[in-house]
């Protein structure tokens, strides 16, 4: 993506639309279960906000990134939870006020990069748009499991292109990550958005395939909902086995959620059109 400037507005859009959701939100609604064990509504935006942070420092200070990956290195099974149990006790109106704060100036920092910058990252480093495109996703998935504590049934966007997108390309990390080789050759995955338009990737003809409503194929590789309830199908070995370990975020291999368990039901788009699919 050569101007990240659309998935920088994409991602302050979906950072707004979950802002909407907790502004007004009480004070004990803050605790609410989410659907993540062991997490409130609070834990999901001390979450944010603290990846938010983090992202900052890696488009701003480099060796002061550098310090919270070792930070991690140190206690790689715990420091995710730990840093969102740390937010979750700051009183709802602070959390939220560091929140926004960090995330507009994450922004300004993101709009202000140089051309063909790469950031570190705890993995690969990152571009401005690899960075805005990962923001995204987490505040989309995170988003999700706030909406579920709440009740809300929220209507999807394409904005969804891309956590679909980072969805296909981080494949061979999800087999990576579990001690698998990734399969040799490229998949097909044909989404259809909300909007109704056809989302495609890979050969037309390739022999292993991905199919369904964009909104489910997001759910499924952000691991909220598990792929029995989801109307996602795959053709072929290789592309089944994806469907059960698929994941678009960096670290360990996550539980997912069990069956049974969906987001509240949502539109999830119309009808493939007949025109040529966007890539």
């Amino acid at each position: 993506m050569s101007d990240p400037s659309s998935v920088i507005d994409d991602l302050c859009r979906e950072s707004a639309e979950l802002d909407r959701l907790v502004r007004e939100l009480p004070e004990p609604r803050w605790a609410l279960d989410t659907p993540a064990a062991g997490w409130t509504v609070a834990h999901q935006i001390a979450h944010l906000a603290w990846t938010d942070r983090s992202a900052l420092l890696a488009v701003t200070d480099a060796e002061a990134f550098a310090a919270e990956v070792e930070k991690a290195l140190s206690a790689p099974a715990t420091f995710v939870d730990e840093a969102a149990e740390a937010g979750a006790g700051l009183p709802p109106d602070r959390l939220l006020a560091a929140w926004r704060e960090g995330r507009a100036a994450l922004e300004r920092a993101l709009r202000s990069a140089p051309a063909g910058t790469r950031f570190p990252w705890y993995g690969p480093p990152m571009s401005v748009a690899s960075m805005a495109t990962g923001r995204l996703m987490e505040t989309w998935a995170h988003g999700q499991d706030v909406a579920d504590a709440l009740g809300v049934v929220r209507a999807p966007t394409d904005r969804l292109r891309h956590v679909v997108r980072i969805g296909v390309r981080a494949r061979d990390f999800a087999f990576g990550v579990r001690g698998l080789s990734a399969p040799a050759e490229e998949f097909r995955v044909e989404v259809v958005a909300p909007s109704g338009e056809l989302w495609a990737y890979g050969p037309e003809d390739a022999a292993q395939r991905v199919t369904g409503p964009a909104l489910d194929f997001c759910l499924l590789v952000t691991q909220r909902a598990h792929r029995a309830d989801l109307a996602v199908r795959a053709e072929g070995p290789d592309a089944d086995r994806w469907l059960d370990i698929a994941q678009a975020f960096a670290g360990p291999p996550g539980a997912g959620r069990p069956a049974g368990n969906a987001p509240v039901e949502a539109p999830r788009g119309r009808p493939a059109p007949t025109k040529e699919p966007r890539v």
